[in-house]
């Protein structure tokens, strides 16, 4: 019987702190696991004001914060959930996500309406990054 892969949480003051009992995100086997991020300021732990564009753009800097403490950028991201409290924010969500992202390589990606998110968010997105190393393991 094989150990379990070793895991590590990254925790960052950059990006808000978890609303719940769970990490920003957990580094295993040379993959990051980035939890739901919602726009929070991580200077107040509150929700931003604003449109779906500016609720978007802040919850990108949230992640990108929690990749960045793990040595990574979104360039390595291969694998993102959008959720959405209203689908008719998708074209606009879509448009500054794409500004991050980019359109010639973007990560895979699902988009979602739920009923739902916490504190009020208009939208919460999650990823996958794959961490750059000479072997791809944690160390």
């Amino acid at each position: 019987m094989s150990s379990p892969p070793a895991s590590r949480t990254i925790r960052t003051d950059r990006a808000p702190a978890a609303v719940g009992p769970y990490a920003q995100a957990v580094r295993c086997d040379g993959w990051l696991f980035c939890s739901g991020q919602i726009p929070l300021d991580p200077a107040t732990g509150r929700l931003v004001e604003g449109d779906i564009t500016v609720q978007t753009e802040r919850v990108l800097a949230n992640l990108r914060a929690v990749l960045q403490a793990a040595g990574c950028d979104v360039g390595d991201v291969v694998k993102c959930t959008v959720f959405l409290a209203d689908l008719a924010d998708f074209t606009a969500m879509n448009d500054a996500y794409a500004a991050v992202f980019g359109t010639d390589a973007p990560p895979a990606r699902a988009t979602v309406q739920v009923a739902a998110l916490p504190k009020g968010a208009r939208v919460e997105i999650d990823c996958v990054a794959r961490i750059p190393a000479a072997d791809g393991r944690d160390s």
